[in-house]
């Protein structure tokens, strides 16, 4: 076990945990942040995605012993009050069917859009390729990010 200092959500939190253990559990488990999903555990479905430094990142391969002094940003930060462009637009287009990965979906399009605010298609499309929905809800997230994208350039 060891002592990391991490910042998640704007605040310093100390977890005593293995340092090859992932920050999916350590949010999870550790700090009962339990908006971030796990989906495969190999990186590849987009459920676990959080914000490292403002950029999308799977949690649920990332070791917490990598984190450092980097900010973490989970679907609970986001927006306090749940107002996020990205999330009222997700919910205009009623976008979550089961919503097992749209907190995923929802980081992977908002770290998108502080990147780039009028994104293509080509680059929602790029940008959320490894954000898998079992649902089939692809159409209404695209719509949605394009929403979002004109409600923060309004």
């Amino acid at each position: 076990m060891a002592t990391f200092n991490l910042t998640v959500n704007g605040k310093k939190q100390t977890v005593e945990a293995d340092p090859a253990t992932p920050v999916l559990w350590v949010l999870r488990d550790h700090l009962n942040l339990v908006g971030t999903k796990f989906g495969c555990g190999m990186a590849q479905c987009g459920a676990c995605t959080i914000h490292v430094n403002g950029s999308a990142t799977r949690s649920c391969m990332l070791p917490v012993s990598s984190v450092g002094d980097q900010r973490i940003t989970t679907i609970e930060g986001l927006s306090e009050k749940g107002d996020h462009p990205v999330q009222k637009a997700w919910l205009e287009h009623d976008v979550p069917q089961c919503g097992y990965c749209q907190a995923g979906q929802i980081m992977s399009a908002a770290a998108l859009l502080k990147e780039n605010p009028n994104p293509t298609d080509e680059q929602i499309e790029t940008a959320m390729n490894g954000n898998i929905c079992r649902c089939g809800t692809y159409v209404r997230i695209k719509a949605a990010i394009k929403t979002a994208s004109q409600n923060l350039n309004a």
